[in-house]
């Protein structure tokens, strides 16, 4: 089986007009395997994914592109070769090194073959169909509380549009999510995007760049070309960070307020095109026409998106808990407490599978370096209604206002429980937010009973407490029936 780097040479190529005998012939591979993975257009990945290989020569990278690096400033005929560079590491480090000769040549093909496709990304004249792609930051107020989020802006410089989503962090997912619902709201892929540096999709090491597993099933998904920066060089991308400041300036000025940055992302992207009815600052026609002119030149999107999810094993503690990134904990349930769990990583949320590949959780997505603890309401309510003697230590309790707290405390045990119940099936069927709305009413008319708090989350989901509940239909009809035969 292929790596995901291979693979993605060969879609380069693909793209470029190859076919799989030349292809196989570059890279040095089968030409039916190069043939198979031609054909293959989704890049989904599985539950528990692949593991990338490790070479053997890894640790003597760094030293090899460090020489390589020297090599620039030498003449041509004074510089390192495949053969020179594997028996001056053999000389040098002798057994320690246990690297074949033809390992080290590959991956000289490898940096030769980088530094050709870096040479031609210089160029600075941006045909229609190319794009940008950089991160802002700035404040918003996300139901009620002022935070700073991240913006993804991508920016077409051709005809000066751009669009912008915004989340909680800038991870891989973040720019992958980001990418993919840009490219289904404008109805297409760019050809070739350009990054400042690999920041979140990637590591860069002197002028290597390795893209993440995720980045890279989205790149050979959806089927562009994506080319960095050179280092300290911001210019060569200066148009999406113009956007930058332009998003920020008119889209975060004054303060939004958000109910949540999912719905905010829809709004963005329906506002982006309203921006294009401006002239273009230099062409003499509005963005819209541009646009529209850039648009055919953009790839056909594939059949499926792309989900995005990278997933991870994590061992839970004794209450349950995973921790990800070192600092941010989630909820898993009590029977899942030392065990070994698949956790998905999404760019809003946190889904956290059983043993058997059910969701046992879902969490909104904590960034930052602060820690958190996030807690599953219904997970929460579903391990009480087994030992309602923990309510006043559990994590639901601690979570609800000081009015509601006290509400629940006055219940005998019986009515808690049946209580905790109504409100537990209230969120499966309705949604956190109505359910707590329902308990809020509840208390506001002093009728915390299991039988009030049905009745007000039905009311609230379906009619709202203002409006009429619906007629229904006329039984005046079956009344004369009844009052005759009497």
């Amino acid at each position: 089986m292929l790596r995901m780097n291979q693979i993605d040479e060969i879609k380069e190529l693909q793209r470029q007009g190859l076919g799989p005998k030349e292809i196989a012939s570059r890279l040095n591979l089968d030409r039916k395997t190069v043939a198979k993975y031609m054909k293959v257009e989704d890049f989904n990945g599985a539950l528990l994914g692949q593991k990338a290989s490790v070479s053997k020569l890894d640790p003597w990278k760094p030293k090899i592109d460090e020489w390589l690096e020297e090599d620039r400033r030498m003449r041509f005929k004074q510089r390192h070769t495949a053969k020179r560079v594997h028996e001056r590491l053999l000389a040098e480090h002798g057994e320690a090194y246990r690297c074949s000769y033809p390992l080290v040549q590959r991956y000289l093909k490898e940096k030769k073959r980088e530094r050709g496709a870096e040479r031609g990304y210089l160029e600075l004249v941006w045909p229609p169909g190319e794009a940008q792609a950089d991160f802002g930051e700035a404040d918003v107020v996300e139901s009620g509380i002022k935070r700073a989020v991240k913006y993804l802006c991508l920016s077409f410089p051709h005809s000066n549009g751009g669009f912008v989503q915004t989340f909680g962090g800038e991870t891989a997912e973040c720019v992958c999510q980001g990418l993919g619902d840009i490219f289904h709201w404008i109805g297409g892929v760019p050809r070739r995007i350009v990054f400042d540096n690999a920041g979140a999709i990637g590591r860069r090491v002197r002028d290597k760049v390795t893209l993440n597993e995720l980045f890279l099933r989205l790149k050979c998904h959806y089927g562009f070309s994506v080319s960095f920066c050179n280092p300290e060089a911001g210019h060569e991308k200066g148009h999406v960070e113009n956007k930058v400041g332009y998003v920020r300036r008119n889209f975060f000025v004054p303060i939004p307020e958000v109910r949540d940055l999912e719905s905010w992302n829809r709004e963005l992207l329906g506002r982006g095109e309203e921006d294009f009815d401006r002239p273009h600052y230099k062409k003499g026609l509005t963005i819209r026409e541009l646009w529209a002119e850039e648009r055919r030149h953009l790839s056909p999107l594939p059949e499926r998106p792309f989900a995005v999810e990278r997933l991870e094993r994590v061992r839970t503690n004794g209450y349950g808990k995973l921790c990800l990134d070192g600092r941010h904990w989630y909820s898993s349930a009590p029977e899942y407490a030392e065990e070994a769990l698949v956790v998905g990583l999404r760019a809003h949320t946190v889904v956290v599978y059983g043993p058997d590949g059910d969701v046992v959780a879902v969490h909104p997505r904590s960034f930052g370096e602060r820690r958190t603890d996030t807690a599953d309401y219904a997970t929460s309510l579903e391990t009480l209604l087994r030992r309602p003697r923990a309510w006043m230590n559990s994590p639901f309790r601690a979570g609800l206002s000081p009015i509601l707290r006290d509400a629940f405390d006055a219940l005998e045990r019986p009515e808690l429980r049946r209580v905790l119940s109504v409100l537990a099936e209230s969120i499966s069927t309705f949604g956190l937010e109505v359910a707590l709305e329902s308990l809020e009413e509840a208390v506001r008319r002093q009728t915390v009973d299991a039988f009030s708090l049905q009745a007000l989350s039905n009311r609230i989901a379906y009619d709202g407490l203002i409006a009429s509940p619906d007629e229904g239909p006329d039984l005046e009809t079956y009344d004369r029936a009844l009052l005759e035969r009497s």
